[in-house]
């Protein structure tokens, strides 16, 4: 009998999972159905579900407060759901894999334990607005599948292989040791799934293989990856650091909070009891960014209105085209000018025509040419090259990047090992 594994993504204002199946740690996990409820915190939530012929589309729901009721409401979908019959118990459930954003010093998936949870919690005060939606759902899933082992993974380990002088920051070494205060670098299970199958696409083992990744969508991170490990990557601390996003700031001088409001330090109305919300982090993560400076989040929406002329638009385009040239320049000399591609993916990544052709455009001396026609209108394949083919030039890709089946992946081969005891 197949085993399941549920692969879940739970952010801020939805739940995503992805159900696969598996029948031994020696083969690979098969993608069953896909369902996701979005607007936790504007509400009507709404429903999407893709199986076999099914597929229902932002389906209003009412009643949904919060994580907990979102989790109940998808796994009382799949077990009603008669063709798949995989499915048909919580207790068909092995396996619940979860996204955790800031994994502190874990640098592997780890098995959720009493033990490890109290440990999560411990580093929401690292990062208060990220980590607290997947942990909910660890709670949800435990009262709803109680035989079921739920396994971490941390979008921050795939940069546990920074050096030492690039994960530093310039402060007090003792304070820093006794906090954690240093890079830790996120959207690693994107950057892992990225590194795996552009390998396989250029037939080579992924420990020969440099790229220069680009993760682009609400948030947004760039990433410099030599032998198949992350040597440098834009994201610090938190996911704050580095490219604008969606609702975050990016690379800003410290000081700025400081003369945007004298209470900087003070707790945002967002906090409470268990997660203590600065007004500066409140301000920097959700209220800036594209959105502050146009009014939106849809950055289709800004490429739009940038193409027709909208001047607010076109600075936000120009201003992240801008950073992410930044990046690219420097993590080109940092791999000495050995680059196998230059990657983009995330939903800006995989959509964002005109950005994709402005960055490529401007990193032309570097050996990248972007091919207008497969740019324009892309393979639907996970790698599909966009980039002209040039003697001794960089290739330009886009990956439908997939955190899901990367957790899945991981969770196959190293089942064994991340089973619950029979006796706990």
């Amino acid at each position: 009998m197949p085993k399941i594994i549920l692969s879940i993504n739970a952010g801020s204002s939805s739940v995503k999972v992805s159900v696969f199946s598996y029948n031994s740690p020696t083969t690979a996990p098969t993608q069953l159905a896909v369902i996701q409820i979005a607007g936790l915190t504007a509400p009507p939530a709404t429903l999407s579900y893709s199986h076999k012929d099914t597929n229902i589309k932002d389906q209003q729901i009412p009643n949904i407060n919060g994580p907990e009721d979102a989790y109940q409401h998808i796994l009382n979908h799949l077990i009603q759901d008669k063709s798949l019959t995989e499915l048909n118990h919580p207790d068909d459930v092995e396996f619940a894999t979860h996204r955790v954003v800031h994994g502190g010093s874990y640098s592997t998936p780890v098995r959720i334990d009493q033990d490890t949870f109290h440990h999560l919690e411990a580093l929401s005060d690292l990062a208060p607005l990220h980590n607290a939606g997947a942990l909910a759902i660890v709670q949800a899933v435990h009262k709803a599948c109680p035989k079921t082992t739920n396994i971490a993974f941390f979008d921050s380990a795939f940069h546990a292989t920074l050096p030492e002088p690039v994960r530093t920051y310039a402060i007090d070494p003792e304070k820093a040791a006794k906090n954690g205060l240093r890079k830790y670098g996120f959207h690693g299970l994107s950057y892992a799934y990225i590194t795996r199958t552009v390998a396989e696409y250029l037939k080579k083992p992924a420990a020969e293989t440099n790229l220069i990744a680009l993760h682009l969508g609400s948030g947004a991170s760039a990433c410099c990856i030599r032998g198949g490990e992350s040597i440098d990557t834009s994201m610090g601390l938190t996911p704050l650091a580095g490219l604008p996003g969606a609702t975050r700031s990016g690379d800003v001088d410290p000081s700025l909070i400081f003369h945007m409001t004298h209470d900087a330090g003070k707790l945002s109305v967002s906090s409470t009891k268990e997660l203590h919300i600065t007004q500066a982090e409140q301000i920097l993560n959700k209220e800036s960014g594209w959105k502050a400076m146009t009014g939106t989040t849809d950055f289709g929406e800004i490429s739009k209105k940038a193409e027709e002329g909208d001047e607010r638009c076109k600075l936000v385009v120009e201003m992240l085209v801008d950073r992410i040239v930044g990046f690219v320049g420097s993590y080109y000399v940092k791999l000495g000018g050995k680059v196998d591609a230059l990657v983009f993916a995330g939903g800006i990544g995989e959509k964002g025509v005109g950005l994709r052709r402005m960055v490529v455009e401007r990193v032309g001396c570097l050996g990248f040419e972007i091919d207008g026609e497969a740019n324009g209108k892309p393979k639907d394949e996970v790698v599909a090259e966009v980039g002209r083919k040039r003697e001794g030039g960089g290739k330009v890709f886009i990956v439908k990047t997939d955190e899901q089946a990367e957790m899945a992946g991981q969770c196959v081969k190293e089942s064994e090992g991340l089973r619950r005891p029979k006796d706990s």
